[in-house]
């Protein structure tokens, strides 16, 4: 049985004559002799077993056989270069893997990342949300190209950093701050804001118990405003369905932490406009004081 498959070399070569009418012109068209060219045709015609140019007339012109073959050429040489183009263009730019936090993972992080796919159309984006301490532990492990995380100010110094005033927020209709123990709505354990909320209530002397864990940011503001507990968050996220806790002897004073952008070092164009556009995000949003998410 004769090997199925059509060699493309062979193909570019009949593609030319079929084309050009002329071996000759075939020839010079993919920089080959012409007996070449002839040879190439010829094994191509034996492996099919049918003939697949009339060579009779004045010009070359290809059989019933060889139109209904040069379709297929055509259409394959085509597949083979748009192959090369996006492996090429693929290796020539690559990928950005970014890691952010959960209150950056919705808007108005995607219409950043639409306006730069379509400026660096061959890059692929990678964006992986989560809490800052796993973030931060995958950023040294250069899992990531670019990372957004919440910190203690200065724990760790990067491209640029924000301020991120915290507070106590508990629900407008169905506070829970009076409850004797004061039931938390929390992140899972390991969260920033979760560990500078019990300590804050220990140092305090007040009585608390877990009441609500979440990885999600609107799970968490969702609790709260419905009553299960009160939590720890920025300012900014605090919505029309909750009450900020200033004041009144509340012992919940608890240190400002930042917004840190970490980069790897040496990264490529495409990167470091993504951390330009980043940088420019975060001081939109860190300064207006609006909630980056899309929660009610």
């Amino acid at each position: 049985m004769q090997d199925p498959r059509l060699d493309p070399v062979l193909l570019q070569s009949f593609v030319a004559v079929a084309e050009s009418g002329s071996f000759t012109r075939a020839a010079q068209r993919v920089h080959l002799t012409q007996s070449t060219v002839s040879q190439q045709v010829r094994r191509l015609e034996d492996q099919l077993g049918c003939v697949l140019l009339d060579r009779g007339g004045r010009y070359v012109v290809t059989t019933p056989e060889g139109e209904r073959l040069l379709g297929y050429a055509r259409r394959l040489q085509q597949l083979m270069a748009e192959a090369v183009g996006q492996l090429r263009q693929s290796a020539g730019q690559g990928e950005i893997r970014i890691g952010v936090p959960e209150d950056f993972a919705a808007r108005p992080l995607t219409p950043v990342l639409a306006a730069f796919a379509d400026d660096w159309p061959g890059v692929r984006l990678e964006v992986t949300s989560g809490m800052s301490h796993e973030l931060w532990q995958r950023f040294q492990d250069r899992e990531f190209d670019l990372v957004l995380v919440k910190q203690r100010v200065a724990q760790a110094p990067g491209m640029a950093s924000w301020p991120e005033p915290l507070c106590w927020i508990d629900s407008r209709t169905r506070p829970a701050v009076a409850r004797d123990p004061v039931p938390l709505v929390a992140f899972p354990a390991g969260g920033l804001y979760r560990g500078e909320m019990t300590h804050a209530l220990d140092a305090g002397g007040r009585r608390w118990r877990i009441a609500f864990v979440s990885a999600s940011l609107a799970s968490i503001l969702a609790a709260v405003a419905d009553g299960l507990g009160i939590t720890l968050l920025p300012r900014r996220l605090a919505t029309a369905h909750h009450q900020v806790l200033d004041g009144g002897g509340w012992p919940g004073a608890v240190p400002d932490v930042e917004l840190s952008l970490h980069a790897q070092p040496d990264l490529p164009a495409p990167a470091r406009d993504m951390a330009a556009r980043l940088a420019a995000l975060c001081e939109r949003v860190m300064s207006s004081g609006a909630a980056a998410p899309d929660v009610g």
